[in-house]
């Protein structure tokens, strides 16, 4: 089954009423006579902490998607890595992660080690600098796809073939390439991991996380009972929903995002353009071999100006949403420093790039031109 068609088929829901579509079950209980009945993965399914038939479906077809053997639902992104972290560390372990991530999951990395003593370290992030740290053998690797917010792209291919040869557990966080353009475990990923509140569900509706497994993982399965975190029924249903049409979304987003970087890197107002799809961005060539011609829907820019400028830029938009989310149908404008970014130390965002001139934006799904236009109006109205 290709993906395209798991996304729509691959929850293999059945029923004695030829439903092709899972429905909602809203409940806390199920019946418990003796031992309890199991769920297709051979887990209890006897309390909704544990397992949830809608869910359970969502997280069949998100699993062949990104073409893994299972996957479990979480009721954030955070709660997925969080998680999984716990999962996978304990004191002592050594965590090599990337500077420039999300936000939160720095925050997150930095507890652990300075409360239970994970062994953090955090490198630029660039293929050498990763593939170089590793030699550390470090217990866990964790790195994105694209980084946040300057959509840096790693060589994954290379990377995760460092990760193997030192027995790192690579995890990787897909959320900004999405399965439509890469899928991190053909090329040797242990988990996935993405915030379906993004791409996958695609509606700015509903927030939501997963892992995605080589296989059935009933130690990760045993901590997202223990921790509460599974994704609830009617979120899970928006989000098998919204994976049906993720292929088309991703590609649509993509071209219109290709088109908008074009035109921002010849605005008068604009000091740079950050687009893995421009020939002038430093990662052009990886990205146009992992990704097949596709750059994803995330633009960044740099306004001539500093914050002044920025706000003025976010409060003259008409269309265009200022917000702290991305991979909505509706294009959202992002202030890094403000928000994703906003976790990561001073120093680091210096290093990074990551300035007050700094703008994100998720390209939606509007008429391309609506929101160029809008763009240059918001442009045009700074100094």
């Amino acid at each position: 089954m290709r993906k395209r068609t798991a996304a729509i088929r691959g929850h293999e829901w059945r029923d004695e009423y030829g439903s092709p579509i899972p429905p909602v079950y809203l409940t806390a209980i199920f019946e418990q006579i003796g031992e309890a009945r199991k769920s297709d993965r051979g887990l209890d399914l006897k309390y909704a902490r544990e397992e949830n038939p809608t869910v359970r479906a969502f997280e069949r077809a998100v699993a062949k998607v990104e073409g893994g053997g299972d996957a479990l639902a979480f009721n954030s992104g955070m709660a997925a890595i969080s998680a999984l972290a716990i999962y996978l560390l304990a004191s002592g372990d050594g965590l090599l992660t990337t500077k420039e991530a999300y936000g939160a999951t720095l925050r997150l990395f930095g507890e652990l080690s300075n409360k239970y003593g994970i062994k953090l370290r955090k490198v630029f992030p660039d293929t050498e600098a990763v593939v170089e740290a590793l030699k550390e053998k470090p217990k866990v690797l964790f790195v994105e796809t694209i980084t946040n917010p300057t959509l840096r792209v790693l060589d994954m291919p290379e990377v995760l073939k460092a990760a193997k040869d030192v027995g790192a557990i690579a995890v990787v966080d897909n959320t900004f390439a999405t399965p439509a353009l890469f899928n991190p475990m053909a090329h040797g990923a242990d988990y996935v991991v993405h915030s379906a509140t993004k791409y996958i569900a695609g509606h700015n509706d509903v927030v939501g996380g997963v892992v995605v497994t080589k296989e059935v993982d009933s130690g990760l399965w045993t901590y997202r009972a223990m921790l509460g975190g599974i994704m609830q029924p009617f979120e899970a249903f928006l989000c098998a929903r919204g994976l049906k049409t993720m292929h088309l979304r991703v590609k649509e987003q993509s071209a219109s995002a290709l088109a908008v970087a074009e035109f921002l890197a010849e605005h008068s107002k604009v000091r740079e353009v950050i687009y893995p799809g421009l020939p002038t961005h430093p990662h052009y060539d990886v990205a146009r071999k992992l990704f097949g011609g596709s750059y994803g829907g995330v633009v960044s820019f740099r306004v001539k100006g500093g914050r002044a400028e920025v706000e003025k830029f976010l409060s003259s938009l008409k269309l265009i949403t200022p917000s702290p989310s991305l991979g909505g149908a509706e294009t959202i404008a992002t202030y890094p420093i403000l928000s994703a970014a906003s976790p990561i130390p001073p120093e680091d965002r210096e290093e990074l790039g990551i300035t007050e001139d700094l703008i994100r934006l998720s390209v939606g799904l509007e008429d391309v031109e609506d929101i160029i236009e809008d763009l240059d109006h918001a442009l045009r109205s700074i100094g």
